[in-house]
């Protein structure tokens, strides 16, 4: 919990000092960037948590990694080294990332399919959320097998469920009651 407001704290900050030098987006792009690469690499994930990697190391690897990243991005990544708190990186991109989209209206639609999602069915699901909300969306693909088919939709607090288990579901209560 502690953690979490803490990268709350320096998402706030990162993103203040980012819009008043009209850099926010493209600091959004660094923090989706150091997100993904993050959450994707177990290997960098590890040497950010353990106690045993020096600073040093760590720090020459983040800019190595991260070396093509606004100068913004790079001062995080040294502040956040600096009050020994790089463990928090990847949730600092997080909650920025989510910062940012709220600032500007954007929100994330969840699809859940059984099957990857075509290029023509997100952006028929991005019209549907835009007509359902009024909002922009980022689509969140997630593929679950055990829906056999259709998709579940979430978006903010309302889910509509059209996949195929869920059906199934209805009609196996349906015939237990009567």
């Amino acid at each position: 919990m502690a953690e979490s407001r803490a990268a709350i704290r320096y998402a706030k900050a990162i993103l203040s000092l980012a819009s008043d030098q009209n850099l926010a987006n493209v600091v959004n792009d660094d923090m989706t960037l150091i997100a993904t690469t993050i959450a994707d690499n177990k290997n960098l994930s590890d040497m950010l948590e353990s106690p045993v990697v020096n600073t040093a190391i760590k720090k020459s690897a983040l800019l190595e990694i991260f070396k093509n990243t606004n100068t913004l991005s790079v001062n995080l990544i040294d502040t956040l080294i600096t009050n020994k708190r790089v463990n928090l990186l990847g949730q600092v991109a997080q909650k920025y990332n989510q910062l940012y989209d709220q600032l500007n209206g954007i929100q994330v639609a969840k699809v859940t399919t059984a099957v990857p999602l075509t290029d023509e069915l997100k952006s028929k699901v991005l019209a549907k959320v835009k007509a359902l909300t009024g909002k922009e969306a980022n689509i969140e693909s997630i593929i679950d097998e055990s829906i056999l088919g259709g998709f579940i939709l979430r978006v903010g607090d309302i889910q509509y469920n059209a996949s195929i288990a869920n059906k199934l579901n209805k009609l196996k209560r349906e015939f237990t009651l009567n």
